[in-house]
């Protein structure tokens, strides 16, 4: 594997006092770390004077008394590292912003600020939030400290563009191609068939799978995990289809304790929207031909557990493409990424959540009418609150139906 690239980040210290600098991988960067400006009261910014079309800023740590020039690109996000925006977020609004991308704007911006003790870092993941809250309790300390090292798990290549382009001459191209969508096609009407087939002995069917119930769930998951590496592939492929350039792929502990792959593709921003709509789809895609076949698959054998594995598997793959793809579950799967390009507002689902928990009621209470744009932050919370509740309120209906069965 290639050397992985690290980015220097400014944290606070376990004591609370003072900074220190820590090394983060790029990838895992992207996935767990969010810039936290200083407060307010500590920086001040204003404008140069300028007789060109470039505006110039004066950026101040009034404690420090350090000065910066940032460019307007540099204010655009220096606006938006508030806490609540991650790095991919920032890349996303400002390729949205400016057409395009210099994949050094935000690491160089990053060692800037931190020079001047402008900016912090948070963790994404609620849990750490805590945990970073709460450093004097010695069990949060080593919770927070295993979770550091899952983190150190990550495996990655950043060197791996030219592999998947021998992949997509060795037949990944075969899959961007009619008759391959043909074959999806054909694949996806099996499925259905044998779905309607497979519920009518729904019960005679998964009841080996009761008899070999640890077995099972291991295997069904293990068999979805190797799709998962799968998925990241196919949208490394489309990415490399576009002709663009596939800058690392690897395997990560999310949040530290849930093992995932990841595929960095942030250069399919420099194409077109269709690009980038194929290339969140193609990776979805899988779950949807495998769980058809899967499906069909499990008609044609006879009864037992193989049989059950499979039709297992198949309505595994199904759930997986319901959750890469449904955008309203506040959480950025693939769905979620096409809706907010379609949209056109990279930063949804966070604005979303800032103007229900500071702006709704105050314009409730005063019945100003909605802009377009807040309507659709309306529209997604209350979609994904709805999504969650049904989520929640379906698995307690079913656990409780379990056990009045039983």
């Amino acid at each position: 594997m290639a050397r992985q690239s690290k980015l220097e980040l400014l944290v606070r210290r376990d004591d609370d006092e003072g900074f220190e600098i820590r090394e983060v991988p790029s990838a895992l960067a992207y996935l767990q770390h969010k810039p936290q400006r200083v407060p307010e009261t500590q920086w001040e910014l204003a404008q140069l004077a300028s007789r060109t079309d470039r505006a110039t800023y004066v950026l101040k740590n009034r404690a420090t008394e350090r000065y910066l020039l940032l460019t307007e690109p540099e204010r655009f996000l220096w606006d938006r590292m508030d806490g609540r925006t991650s790095l991919q977020d920032l890349a996303t609004a400002y390729v949205l912003r400016y057409g395009a991308f210099d994949f050094d704007i935000i690491p160089a911006l990053i060692a800037k600020l931190r020079r001047a003790e402008l900016l912090t870092m948070r963790p994404a993941s609620r849990l750490r939030e805590t945990l970073a809250r709460h450093r004097r309790n010695p069990a949060a300390r080593a919770a927070e400290a295993t979770l550091r090292a899952l983190e150190h798990l990550t495996l990655s290549s950043r060197g791996i563009h030219a592999t998947f382009e021998r992949l997509y001459r060795w037949g990944g191209r075969l899959l961007f191609t009619p008759p391959c969508v043909a074959v999806g096609l054909l694949l996806i009407a099996l499925g259905a068939v044998s779905a309607v087939r497979l519920w009518r002995d729904a019960a005679e069917i998964a009841a080996p799978l009761a008899q070999h119930p640890l077995l099972s769930l291991l295997l069904v998951k293990l068999l979805l995990f190797v799709t998962l590496a799968v998925h990241q592939i196919l949208h490394g492929l489309a990415c490399v289809h576009y002709r663009r350039r596939v800058r690392e792929y690897g395997f990560t502990m999310l949040h530290g304790f849930v093992p995932t792959f990841f595929v960095d593709v942030t250069d399919i921003f420099m194409a077109s929207r269709r690009a980038r709509v194929v290339t969140a789809l193609s990776g979805t895609l899988i779950h949807l031909y495998l769980g058809s076949l899967y499906l069909w698959a499990a008609t044609q054998m006879p009864p037992g557990l193989l049989q059950s594995f499979t039709a297992a598997s198949g309505v595994l793959q199904l759930q997986a493409l319901f959750v890469s793809l449904y955008p309203f579950c506040f959480l950025e799967m693939d769905g979620y990424h096409i809706l907010v390009d379609l949209l056109g507002l990279p930063t949804l689902r966070q604005d979303a959540w800032q103007f229900f928990r500071y702006e709704l009621g105050r314009r409730a209470v005063r019945r100003w009418r909605l802009t377009r744009q807040e309507a659709i932050w309306v529209g997604y919370f209350v979609f994904s609150l709805i999504s969650i509740l049904a989520f929640v309120g379906l698995n307690l209906w079913g656990m409780l139906h379990a056990g009045g069965g039983a």
